[in-house]
């Protein structure tokens, strides 16, 4: 039997006029683009549509980011186009538990304001890092990184991209140990912090005053959490499964092979970018990958849907 699972990126998709031509040409859309700038006191338009210096901004960006997946994939019911599961790496997992009827879209968009604060603000600017590793099996990092104190994986990625984190010293040192390891590259990251590392535990804690005053209602459907890579079909985890996901590695690529032994045969990429769709080919060649990333996508899966 066909499954379908919508998919919500991560940070570092955002751009200028993203949404956009959601908010022209969707009133469901453009509703919540305009509650979502109440909700928070922002002008969520200007932020997502204009030239700004905040969008890069993490307290900003994140509530950026959910409200243009949310306005684009409401859109796309709204076609007749339907998720049997979800998933969302790191913010996007907020999206995701979103569509999957765990929590209201206003809901995610305020806890992802207040994760965004949190996540830029806890560690002192300069004493965190995080680094990308290519090339190298992340079996062979994680023994690298048992040597080296302070550090540890934040996202695995795909085979090949697996991201580090922690206190600078220590990615900068991690970063050469991989490299004589044999990693083809190591990058550094333009972060604002460390995240998912243990070092963003007392944002976790302050994060969880935020959850528990959310009410959750049953899934409708199931996600797929980055903590574990598993399903989730329990609207009682959630609050414990976030708060863990601020300081613990992203399991992007076991979350995708999650989705592919339970028969999962169309994704669809929702958001700027076909970051997903790069991760998932080199998971599995031969998946199908489909993007709403703006209205002619929209138009254009709706056609093929017919």
């Amino acid at each position: 039997m066909s499954k379908t699972a919508f998919l919500f990126p991560g940070q570092g998709v955002q751009k200028c006029g993203m949404g956009k031509d959601f908010y022209e040409n969707s009133q469901k859309a453009a509703r919540l683009f305009e509650e979502a700038g109440e909700a928070l006191g922002l002008d969520m338009k200007a932020l997502c549509f204009e030239e700004n210096d905040l969008l890069d901004q993490t307290e900003y960006t994140q509530a950026a980011l959910v409200t243009t997946y949310l306005a684009m994939c409401r859109e796309l019911e709204q076609h007749g186009m339907h998720a049997d599961i979800t998933a969302g790496l790191s913010l996007g997992e907020y999206a995701a538990i979103a569509v999957a009827g765990g929590m209201s879209d206003l809901d995610a968009i305020r806890l992802v304001r207040k994760r965004g604060m949190l996540m830029q603000h806890t560690v002192p600017s300069g004493e965190g890092a995080m680094c990308a590793v290519l090339a190298l099996d992340e079996k062979k990092i994680e023994e690298v990184l048992e040597e080296i104190p302070d550090v540890t994986i934040a996202n695995y990625n795909c085979p090949g991209q697996i991201v580090i984190t922690g206190k600078t010293a220590a990615v900068h040192l991690a970063a050469e140990k991989l490299k004589e390891a044999g990693a083809r590259r190591t990058v550094m990251l333009n972060v604002s912090g460390p995240f998912h590392s243990p070092m963003l535990k007392s944002a976790g804690e302050s994060l969880q005053k935020e959850l528990e005053q959310i009410t959750f209602s049953p899934l409708k459907i199931p996600y797929v959490t980055n903590v574990n890579a598993q399903k989730v079909t329990d609207s009682t985890e959630i609050i414990d499964l976030l708060v863990r996901q601020m300081y613990s590695p992203v399991r992007w690529m076991q979350s995708m092979e999650t989705m592919l032994a339970d028969g999962v045969d169309t994704f669809v990429e929702i958001g700027p970018g076909k970051t997903l769709e790069g991760f998932l080919k080199k998971i599995d060649r031969n998946v199908q990958v489909l993007h709403v990333s703006c209205w002619k996508d929209l138009e254009e899966i709706c056609q093929i849907r017919k």
